[in-house]
């Protein structure tokens, strides 16, 4: 099963990807997970990212494609993978096409999660972190016994830089911009498969693993 999972920050891919790998005993393969991994293995590529990350810019597109390449090459991909978080633009779609292509690999399906935006904004708004323990909550559907303390230590909670909404609402932006053109890329492609993500996560991974088997 060789799956993409579009979607916006905030959306649920991580929660729902985690729920996949249970299902089908495949990987999921993030952009950061495949940066990390290949600077730390010190792979060809590997080594190329950590020359533009060491100088502090953004690795190009032709040194993230060529991980991504790698990646898909080792032996727990065999059957399978979900990708998320790549490609985030239509360039790095078609040079996935290509990736693909050369390995003999074709994709079953680009799940699209759907979410409104201001419920985005308030999913991504109200998470907090103990400071302590680093156990998580959110303010509207996990809230902590006691307001701004860990329910289970009693550290102070804390909120991400990035979860404010100012930076939130720009995130989404930046998404829209670059990446949500994907969604017409892979409608062209006949792959993509919408599902509405405001559903509770067990009935979103229901409708994903329902679009699977028909794949």
């Amino acid at each position: 099963m060789k799956i993409i999972l579009l979607g916006p920050p905030g959306a649920g891919k991580g929660t729902q990807a985690v729920m996949l790998v249970e299902k089908f005993g495949i990987p999921q393969i993030s952009t950061g997970d495949m940066l990390r991994a290949a600077v730390r293995d010190k792979s060809p590529m590997g080594l190329k990212a950590k020359e533009y990350m060491d100088a502090g810019g953004l690795v190009p597109d032709e040194v993230v494609v060529g991980i991504v390449r790698e990646r898909l090459q080792l032996d727990d991909c065999a059957n399978g993978f979900i990708l998320d978080g790549f490609p985030r633009t239509v360039p790095q779609a078609d040079a996935l096409k290509l990736v693909l292509s050369d390995l003999g690999k074709d994709l079953d399906a680009v799940i699209s999660l759907t979410v409104d935006t201001e419920a985005l904004v308030e999913r991504l708004t109200g998470r907090r972190t103990c400071s302590a323990c680093g156990k998580g909550f959110h303010l509207s559907f996990d809230p902590p016994a006691e307001d701004g303390s860990c329910s289970a230590c009693g550290g102070e909670l804390t909120q991400r830089a990035d979860d404010q909404e100012a930076t939130i609402r720009n995130r989404l932006d930046v998404y829209l911009a670059q990446t949500a053109p994907l969604e017409d890329y892979y409608q062209r492609a006949g792959l993509l498969k919408a599902v509405d993500g405001m559903q509770s996560m067990q009935t979103v991974q229901e409708a994903i693993q329902a679009i699977l088997q028909d794949a």
